[in-house]
């Protein structure tokens, strides 16, 4: 384990790492399915997808890519019934309310950088009481380039009035972790998330993997 000293914020990303969103993308995805014709897919099936939006949840849920001729028009379908449907079951994952107390407590700032569009990322954060004790929420249309691209985390840790060395960035998706790499950021993956069997994350290039959110602490100093 490398102890971290100096880091000034810990960032997020949102669906996947800070809360578990699947239950919501889910139930809209199904509703959309059922308008199709098709059954609902379950839970378990769903979850794996979570983290990667409307472009995996409508291959998972209907085959399609962005290349599709009915794929613009099924994704603003699926965006208009999950903005429907935000926060029915959305909840931070156990252990996250702890981590940012703790954080708070040490006097460092914490924030989000996701590439959910704002619409959505925005009225999530609010209902679940969130918004106002980020020092950032930087979604993925705040910056021309989202996740990969370094872009966004730059900008958090420039909200933060923190260097990028002083930022840790905690993420469940090789896309996070390649972002916070190439920012100079260092990254730990959240192994609560969203990953699936073929991840490999101890490939990414991260720090290392927690398994609680609370190990986050660990990192600090």
């Amino acid at each position: 384990m490398a102890t971290l000293h100096g880091i000034r914020a810990v960032l997020f990303d949102l669906d996947g790492t800070l809360v578990d969103t699947a239950p919501d993308l889910g139930y809209a995805l199904n509703i959309q399915r059922t308008r199709h014709g098709l059954a609902p897919l379950p839970d378990d099936i769903i979850r794996p997808q979570a983290s990667h939006g409307a472009r995996g949840l409508l291959g998972l849920g209907f085959g399609l890519h962005p290349d599709d001729a009915r794929f613009a028009a099924m994704r603003e379908e699926f965006l208009e019934l999950y903005a429907a449907n935000i926060c029915r079951h959305s909840q931070p994952f156990p252990g996250i309310l702890d981590l940012l107390n703790a954080i708070e407590a040490r006097g460092l700032k914490w924030g989000v950088v996701t590439n959910k569009p704002a619409r959505f990322t925005e009225p999530l954060l609010s209902i679940l009481d969130l918004a106002e004790r980020a020092a950032c929420i930087v979604s993925g249309d705040t910056c021309p380039q989202p996740k990969p691209h370094p872009a966004p985390m730059l900008a958090a840790a420039e909200l933060c009035e923190a260097a990028p060395a002083a930022c840790l960035y905690l993420g469940d998706a090789e896309r996070d972790i390649q972002a916070a790499r190439a920012a100079g950021m260092p990254a730990l993956v959240a192994a609560w998330g969203y990953l699936d069997a073929t991840d490999t994350p101890h490939t990414w290039g991260a720090l290392a993997e927690i398994r609680h959110p609370l190990d986050t602490l660990d990192y600090l100093g």
